[in-house]
């Protein structure tokens, strides 16, 4: 559903990594919804009394699962938690870590079926149950994305399981179709390997992303004259330049993106080297370097 203030204001800006005790609560609702539907019978089914047929979702087999491949996930889920012993009780909103509530996500979308009431059983006060898998899931999605969307989180969850994070808006669109075609078939593979791990929820690929970036921007070094990285990259520089202005600018960019390189923990993981913790200046790395290799690769 579109709602009216996405169609006054436009979407809210999805920047947030985190997922906020808001937005989890509203997973929580939907799931519980769910398991209270008979939509996890699918996998996990809760069969009539008199017969085979599935009734509902066993809560016990679907809860134990849950514990089994999501230890951080407490069941019941959790939405807030104490905070002071004593009386008055006091508690304060919770949510899981991001990366384990993403994990429920795709456990439940792997276990999720729509369910379909047949035959009434008088005698239990219950509905036989048959499934579509597939619209369940497509429903499942568009509902988890809904609730990602409007709480600005900047994940999306994708058929097949997958969970990709968002780029930020002014490299999105150039990474998401992004086709590598450099001539280079270890070049194409590594660019697309770093637009992978940069797209990734968990922090720490999406350093690895960076990490791989660089690699690939000394390959891209060597693509004219293999035998010579300085007399390549100069070549390189010299294709792409309109004038000796661009030259000059395109050579400083490209030296102090080499040194950053070198100075951070980057190409190299000696102590002195200088840590890259901050999400943000991930981003604002990638863009920048990711930006000069496409426009030299267009400039060839």
């Amino acid at each position: 559903m579109e709602y009216f203030s996405d169609k006054e204001e436009g979407p809210r800006p999805r920047k947030e990594e985190k997922i906020s005790v808001i937005a989890w609560g509203g997973i929580v609702a939907h799931i519980q919804s769910l398991v209270s539907i008979g939509a996890f019978g699918y996998s996990y089914p809760e069969i009539c009394q008199e017969g085979t047929v599935t009734v509902g979702t066993d809560v016990n087999a679907f809860s134990l699962a849950i514990k089994a491949e999501i230890p951080d996930i407490k069941w019941p889920f959790e939405t807030s938690r104490r905070v002071a012993s004593g009386y008055p009780i006091q508690e304060e909103p919770y949510a899981p870590n991001t990366l384990s509530i993403l994990d429920l996500v795709q456990f439940c979308l792997k276990a999720i079926a729509k369910p379909i009431q047949g035959k009434y059983h008088d005698y239990y006060g219950h509905y036989h149950l048959s499934f579509d898998e597939q619209e369940g899931k497509r429903d499942f999605i568009t509902k988890i994305n809904s609730i990602f969307s409007r709480n600005g989180i900047v994940y999306q969850l994708n058929l097949d399981g997958s969970i990709k994070r968002l780029a930020p808006p002014i490299i999105r669109e150039t990474l998401t179709n992004s086709i590598f075609n450099t001539g280079d078939p270890i070049l194409d593979s590594m660019l697309e390997n770093s637009r992978k791990k940069f797209l990734d929820p968990d922090p720490i690929i999406r350093k690895e992303a960076i990490e791989r970036l660089w690699d690939c921007w000394e390959r891209v070094k060597t693509l004219e004259i293999p035998s010579d990285k300085k007399a390549s990259i100069k070549r390189l520089l010299d294709k792409a330049a309109c004038n000796s202005d661009v030259r000059e600018m395109l050579e400083k960019e490209a030296k102090e993106l080499s040194d950053i390189g070198n100075s951070f923990q980057i190409r190299h993981s000696e102590v002195k080297k200088i840590a890259i913790i901050d999400s943000d200046f991930i981003d604002y790395l990638f863009h920048r370097l990711f930006s000069l290799i496409q426009y030299l690769l267009k400039k060839r």
